[in-house]
């Protein structure tokens, strides 16, 4: 069996082919970069319609390639948290609210959950700008009476492409809007969300798959009879991916952003354990959830440093970190783009402190990327009390990936604890194709985890 794995990011769309094992076949992978639109004012948006073009192009590629032939199953890793407002043709009345978007206020008049702990408890979640609760509103009074319904981009981009795109629980959860344990819309968080009629999308049922429409069958024949399954939310597929899915383990990812998380098995129905304030608990599917913490910054970082600091580049720039010893650099502030719930600082908040005329861009750098793991630390702690052990620690994402340096500045800060490094180069794809064929258990052999100082396989990735 072939699978095609979609990984929709934030900063790019991406389509793999992996064989039956969930394994990447090699050169077939087609990629495009996305822009998101930030501003001063808070702002992180995507266009919809170029977000599809980007995907469409991918498929196009792997099409014109034969890469699509064989292929029988369509995962998809998707970022949480977005929003687009529709009209009633379907098609977008603004961009797509993404995780990095910081601007939406509550309503004056709302006074948000008669008991924030246990609003907090049933949705995983709070009345935070990041969910739809707030953001519903806000996005409303902003369009005005065209709306006639809000989507993820997940579900609108599918919704292009298949006969039907209803909501997955993970995708779901990652709304703020659902109630973990009934896999139901949660009513008081809708009532704040000032939800009306058929605002919400359709919730899919555990069993659902479905097929691509027949206008798209035409264009992507090889395509025509694979079943597409319920998407991930990135975070989810990117633990999987990592070998991170049970409670003796903790991944810490580090691509656009940053996250800690522990996947552990919870049916829907059953009694969830007690949720810690300062963590949130999103569902995978209708039998597993994730809990931990986001951060905004991460491998953003990276990048903001190399564009304006004039870095050395490859190699040379390996070679000046590790004159630095793990966890070296300049003191800082990584609140560059605000915080992530349940934090409601705004953006514009980073601070590098220390400087003087001898200070180099490398140790600039040096402390961004020590502002990452330091700030892991202590959510990581509380993590860890929830299931009363300390876990093993597994590093992945594309950030990690690029950066031996940020590998041992990690295992420094998390000691003494167990670090590892997953030289899988694809968690969230290949976590998305575990799920979908009911391969998790076959996570940790998939990841491919090993020393944080495995330098040598390390770079093969």
């Amino acid at each position: 069996m072939k699978i095609l794995a979609l990984d929709l990011g934030t900063s790019s769309v991406r389509g793999l082919v992996l064989d039956g094992g969930a394994r990447p076949l090699p050169g077939a992978l087609a990629r495009r970069g996305v822009v998101v639109t930030v501003d001063e004012a808070g702002a992180g948006t995507l266009d919809a319609h170029q977000y599809l073009a980007c995907l469409t192009e991918c498929l196009d590629e792997l099409h014109r390639q034969g890469r699509l032939d064989g292929v029988e199953l369509v995962a998809t890793s998707a970022q949480w948290h977005s929003v687009v407002p529709l009209g009633a043709d379907g098609e977008p009345l603004g961009p797509v609210l993404t995780w990095l978007d910081t601007r939406a206020e509550s309503p004056a008049t709302a006074a948000g959950p008669a008991d924030p702990d246990a609003f907090h408890q049933r949705t995983g979640t709070w009345w935070h700008r990041c969910y739809w609760s707030v953001r519903l509103p806000w996005l409303r009074a902003r369009t005005g009476s065209r709306v006639a319904r809000f989507n993820g981009l997940v579900e609108y981009v599918l919704g292009r492409l298949l006969v039907e795109a209803p909501m997955s629980m993970s995708q779901a959860s990652g709304t703020g809007l659902l109630d973990l344990r009934t896999l139901d819309w949660d009513a008081e968080a809708s009532a704040l969300a000032e939800i009306r009629g058929p605002d919400l999308p359709e919730l899919a049922p555990r069993d659902w798959q479905g097929r691509l429409s027949a206008e798209c069958a035409r264009r992507w024949p090889a395509l025509a009879e694979a079943r597409w399954v319920p998407p991930l939310g990135d975070g989810a597929a990117s633990n999987v991916g990592s070998g991170c899915v049970d409670p003796t383990r903790a991944a810490v990812t580090v691509g656009t952003s940053s996250a800690v998380r522990l996947m552990q098995r919870m049916p829907a129905h059953a009694d969830l354990p007690v949720l810690p304030h300062r963590l949130w608990r999103y569902r995978v599917d209708h039998d597993h959830v994730v809990t931990g913490a986001a951060y905004s910054s991460g491998g953003n970082l990276f990048a903001w440093a190399e564009r304006e600091l004039r870095l050395p580049t490859g190699p040379a720039l390996d070679q000046a970190l590790a004159v630095l010893p793990p966890g070296g650099g300049q003191p800082a502030n990584i609140r560059f783009g605000g915080d992530r719930p349940p934090g409601s600082d705004p953006a514009g908040l980073g601070e590098l402190r220390g400087l003087s005329f001898g200070t180099t861009a490398v140790e600039m750098l040096a402390g961004l990327m020590r502002g990452v793991c330091d700030q892991v630390v202590d959510d990581l702690t509380v993590l860890e009390s929830t299931v009363d052990q300390p876990a093993e620690v597994v590093l992945g994402g594309g950030a990690m990936a690029a950066s031996p340096w940020w590998r041992e500045t990690f295992a420094t800060v998390l000691a003494p604890r167990q670090v590892r490094y997953g030289r899988h180069p694809e968690i969230g794809a290949t976590g998305a194709a575990l799920v979908a064929t009911g391969r998790i258990a076959d996570a940790v052999v998939v990841a491919d985890i090993g020393r944080t100082d495995d330098q040598a396989s390390a770079t093969t990735t």
